[in-house]
């Protein structure tokens, strides 16, 4: 049956008007982003296969190019919209905290840094520089591929945040396999980096590592 001939309060969209998008199933959120379906099968019915052949939202969302699109009903014109909601996200989140003191509300940096960090496929070292009253004035990312020693230079690191005018930094990177532990080569590289930024009194309040969960050096008290 036609999505249009169900009962109102049952259509996607008429439910999210009606009691708003928290409310919706991750199938009915998914339908309202595809629009149509396919012969045979609406556009709820084709949501719920894909999340079906990818999982979860989540695994649908990480998919790649090339898988994404040789599914049948999508293509690289949903593709490109699909990275843009995401994108439109992340940067939600990150507007959301600018200017804001992070240390009143650290899930939100969580939240952020997860976003921005959690589904990539290689490690990538960032940093949030703050002003003297903690409150965000950038982030950015440093480095790709494996932290350590040999990949985040301090003098690159001093260089972005004098160029930001910052009092102070958070440092976050990510684990690609999902396990947010940090390795010996982390904490070692964290105490090369608190201590060259010190020769210039710039602190560093935490380093978050991120995977499935969002590990804080501060919480473990190693900074």
């Amino acid at each position: 049956m036609p999505i249009i001939d169900w009962p109102p309060g049952e259509r996607p969209r008429e439910k999210l008007l009606a009691r708003g998008a928290s409310a919706l199933t991750d199938a009915e959120l998914l339908a309202i982003f595809l629009r149509t379906g396919v012969a045979g099968a609406t556009a709820v019915d084709l949501a719920r296969s894909l999340l079906g052949r990818f999982g979860s939202l989540r695994g649908l969302l990480r998919a790649g190019r090339e898988e994404f699109c040789s599914v049948h009903g999508l293509g690289e014109a949903k593709y490109v919209q699909l990275q843009a909601v995401l994108e439109i996200a992340r940067r939600h989140l990150a507007e959301a905290l600018s200017g804001r003191e992070v240390l009143k509300d650290p899930s939100a940096v969580r939240r952020m840094l997860q976003a921005r960090l959690r589904d990539r496929e290689h490690e990538t070292f960032a940093a949030l520089f703050l002003d003297n009253q903690h409150r965000v004035i950038a982030f950015d990312e440093l480095s790709q591929g494996t932290i350590d020693g040999a990949s985040v230079y301090p003098r690159e690191v001093i260089k972005a945040a004098l160029k930001h005018g910052a009092a102070a930094v958070i440092f976050a990177h990510n684990h690609p396999s999902g396990v947010a532990e940090p390795s010996s080569a982390d904490r070692t590289l964290t105490e090369r980096l608190k201590a060259a930024l010190a020769q210039v009194d710039i602190r560093v309040l935490d380093h978050f590592v991120v995977g499935e969960q969002v590990v804080s050096f501060a919480e473990r008290g190693w900074l």
